[in-house]
């Protein structure tokens, strides 16, 4: 018989591979939790939190720890490090753990890892820790303040501020912070909403409508989404409203031919395939979806949403977005550029984004999203539309993307957005044919979209 499995060593082993070999979390929780999925459903939950909560809190955490541990973290060894930051995670956010439990638990690991020689400081650390936080000094005042509060590097909060304002940063900072639910899409070529949030309750699912569009829900209370008969059946898939408004914001019409050049996993170009299907149902003329990306692994799960979904109007291809397709060349009537960005508006989801991107990133990325956009905008015909989207909050990335296109290709102008959106949103759009989505201000990620049309007819 083999050591039961222990969740604190699984927690670890997830650490170590995000902040010590560059491992994304939502994929390597994902498969994770995929793989353990035979644990109870509180041993998953408890590898979850305190994962997530660990990553989600890391500067403050590290911020408590050099002010109890002589060795300071940053020499402290890989395996000590994070085993002791999720041991201050449990202190400090998870009142359901016994401080001695923590205490115990964290040199038993530190032990099983072969630092039994260490085990008298990771209990001396924790137990100081856990007498004395609460009468720690945090810094008051500033931007290091705001980091150690919210853990957010000071660079994100310096450029954040610059751009929106003090009060507007905190309300996001603090905002990818909260607990939220899962956002889900209703598949309206299976099902309509109304059956959907029906059968997901009688699943035993919680489910809440989101006020910005009448197919998007909250769903929470259940043990894993691969357990519910709703999934498997493909009546919804995961996905934040802010791509959602994507398809609704690009409107296809009976016929279309539509091309998603960085799709994966295919949420945006799946949804308008649906409304494509939708539209023609009683039409002679079929349009179609082209859902492309980098890597046969990212083409690869595409086509396990494409199955899942049943849609017969959209194909996966492998391909780079950064060369040009002449052949394409003005045949699209949408082209929806999702582009690679810094992803500052999904911290609420990547945790370990934060501290993953730089400074210096961004205007590389701003770089490589002008490079594609240049392939996309040859790809729309007269007549057609660009969809541009980032899920970041950064003006670089964004407006400032935009105002240089539009300056570059004359032949395009920003079309009107706001009577495809719910009132909530419509008084959002700031520059006409953009919106600009903020954590805690709406009631979605930070998300970026740009409506480009392009001049003549077909």
């Amino acid at each position: 018989m083999g050591r039961q499995v222990n969740e604190r060593e699984i927690v670890l082993a997830v650490l170590m591979e995000i902040t010590e070999n560059g491992a994304y979390s939502h994929k390597i929780l994902g498969e994770v939790l995929s793989k353990y999925q035979y644990l109870e459903k509180k041993e998953r939950a408890f590898i979850t939190r305190v994962t997530e909560g660990t990553l989600e809190h890391l500067i403050e955490i590290d911020y408590i720890l050099d002010q109890f541990s002589k060795v300071k973290v940053k020499k402290m060894k890989p395996v000590i490090r994070n085993i002791l930051r999720s041991g201050v995670y449990q202190l400090k956010y998870m009142d359901s753990v016994p401080d001695h439990a923590v205490c115990s638990e964290a040199v038993k690991l530190a032990v099983r890892k072969g630092f039994s020689g260490l085990k008298g400081y990771v209990n001396g650390v924790l137990r100081s820790v856990a007498r004395g936080l609460d009468t720690l000094d945090y810094p008051q005042e500033g931007i290091e303040a705001l980091s150690i509060q919210y853990s957010i590097p000071t660079w994100i909060l310096r450029l954040w501020e610059k751009s929106y304002g003090e009060e507007v940063t905190r309300t996001m900072a603090a905002d990818f912070l909260k607990e939220r639910p899962v956002t889900i899409r209703c598949c309206q070529n299976k099902v309509t909403p109304e059956q959907l949030k029906k059968e997901l309750e009688q699943e035993g699912v919680t489910v809440q409508e989101h006020p910005y569009l009448p197919y998007a829900f909250f769903i929470s209370g259940y043990d894993y989404l691969e357990s519910l008969d709703c999934f498997w059946k493909g009546w919804f898939t995961v996905q934040d409203v802010s791509s959602m408004l994507v398809a609704e914001l690009a409107a296809p019409e009976a016929g279309n031919k539509i091309v998603d050049i960085c799709a994966a996993p295919g949420g945006k170009s799946l949804h308008i395939a649906e409304k494509l299907w939708i539209t023609d149902r009683n039409e002679a003329k079929k349009g179609e979806v082209e859902a492309r990306d980098l890597t046969e692994y990212k083409v690869g799960l595409i086509e396990e949403n494409i199955a899942r979904m049943e849609l017969e109007n959209i194909h996966a291809v492998c391909r780079d977005a950064t060369v040009p397709d002449e052949a394409w060349k003005e045949k699209a009537d949408i082209v929806l550029a999702d582009l690679p960005c810094s992803g500052l508006g999904v911290f609420g989801k990547k945790p370990d984004l934060k501290y993953r991107v730089k400074e210096e990133d961004l205007k590389e990325l701003a770089g490589l999203q002008r490079k594609i956009l240049e392939n996309a905008q040859a790809m729309v015909k007269k007549g057609g539309t660009l969809l541009y989207s980032t899920c970041t909050i950064d003006p670089m990335e964004n407006e400032e993307n935009v105002h240089w296109f539009l300056k570059k290709y004359p032949q395009f102008s920003l079309n009107s957005i706001r009577e495809k959106l719910c009132p909530q949103l419509a008084e959002s759009v700031e520059e006409e044919g953009c919106i600009q989505l903020l954590p805690g201000i709406h009631c979605s990620d930070g998300f970026f979209i740009a409506r480009l049309k392009k001049n003549g007819e077909n």
